[in-house]
């Protein structure tokens, strides 16, 4: 690739190795997995790229300076030696996020205004004014990372975080980060290869990020706007070559893709997230509880995010996973289930073996992702199937 970068693709913790395998599958090189981020080499083609299709990523951000600085003073002069000038324009307006940890800097907030203040001044110097601050919509958003003493500024090419896809209308409670539900999807190994079941669908997210990721439809397909688009050298060209390319991958499902809940409230409200996704014809949505339904024909993928016990009496919890247990066990033979809780009790309850537990985060919640098999039959039948199909 001809003039290429480096970028950090920030993502949620667990997920690393997920966006590294999105990012190999674009053409990225040079990846190396970090903690909650995986940098790689870019071109301009491919920062865009990345951006609109990244179906585990958060932000891709463009480092442009790395430095030393153990005290505010040392941040600020390293900051205003910078032709701020040069990078935007007065009557432009920017935004700084912080994030630091180590013993130098212990307030993000204290330093994002020093910086803040650096490149007000340094346009002052300039010109005897500077721009405005405007953290909602700026024109360019700097990203400032502190590890100890080591600096690391950045101008985010996303601007919004990537999780916010455009589709969804309305949320119902605690609703699922859209990055979440399509790294949990990724986990469970699914690729549209046969039918998905959310019988807890809430908002719809799980859903629709599974309609959308057996349809390569692009992740930003519903979004309008990117960081990238104020940056001085935006190329808009190419960026229109980017999504044509990508859009004409877009493809039909096979299988059936089937949101359930037994709320009227969470009904409607995936309704509206569904046609916001244009997908109304590829998900089927019905008001039903999970434990009277009958899924489609095994095999199939089952995907749910019951409540964790937060809003719920200790007896309706516990009540609540039995019977998603007893409901696998009579309803979905054929399947592989997949359950998210933070509430690795009451997962017990379940009353199955898991065959896989995995670690990721619901915002600040530790969770457990479990995989749990339903074969028709004992265990021990299962074990000589799997057994004579590797013989054959």
């Amino acid at each position: 690739m001809e003039n290429t970068f480096t970028l950090v693709a920030k993502t949620l913790p667990g997920f690393e190795e997920l966006l590294a395998e999105e990012l190999a599958a674009l053409g990225a090189e040079n990846i190396n997995v970090l903690y909650r981020a995986v940098s790689f080499d870019a071109d301009k083609a491919l920062m865009y790229k990345a951006n609109y299709c990244l179906r585990t990523a958060l932000r891709i951000l463009k480092p442009v300076m790395t430095f030393v600085a153990r005290n505010e003073l040392m941040l600020y002069k390293k900051i205003f030696e910078i032709k701020w000038h040069e990078i935007f324009g007065i009557e432009e307006t920017f935004a700084i996020d912080a994030v630091v940890s180590g013993n130098y800097f212990t307030h993000s907030q204290y330093a994002a205004l020093k910086v803040k203040d650096a490149i007000a001044d340094e346009f002052r110097q300039k010109y005897g004014a500077r721009p405005s601050v405007d953290t909602e919509n700026p024109d360019l958003r700097i990203n400032l990372h502190i590890e100890n003493e080591k600096v690391t500024l950045s101008f985010d090419s996303s601007g919004d975080s990537l999780h916010k896809r455009g589709y969804r209308k309305a949320v119902d409670k605690a609703p699922m980060n859209e990055v979440l539900a399509a790294g949990l999807i990724k986990l469970t190994g699914w690729k549209g290869d046969k039918n998905f079941v959310d019988c807890m669908c809430g908002s719809a997210t799980i859903p629709i990020e599974a309609a959308m990721l057996a349809m390569n439809i692009p992740a930003g397909y519903f979004r309008e706007n990117y960081g990238f688009m104020k940056w001085h050298d935006f190329d808009e060209k190419l960026w229109k070559e980017i999504r044509q390319a990508a859009d004409d991958e877009i493809c039909d499902c096979d299988y059936e893709i089937m949101a359930s809940d037994h709320s009227a409230k969470a009904v409607q409200i995936a309704k509206s997230n569904i046609q916001g996704a244009h997908l109304s014809h590829d998900i089927t949505l019905l008001q039903q509880d999970m434990f009277e339904m009958t899924p489609p024909e095994a095999p199939g993928i089952l995907l749910i995010n019951p409540p964790y016990g937060e809003r719920l009496e200790e007896k309706d919890i516990v009540n609540l996973y039995k019977s998603i247990g007893n409901t696998l066990k009579r309803n979905f033979k054929g399947y592989e289930a997949w359950v998210i809780s933070s509430n690795i009790e009451v997962l017990k309850l379940i009353g199955l073996k898991p065959s896989k537990k995995i670690e990721v985060y619901n915002g600040s919640l530790d969770c457990r992702f479990y995989k749990f098999e339903i074969f028709d039959g004992s265990y021990k039948d299962m074990k000589i199937k799997k057994a004579e199909n590797n013989i054959e």
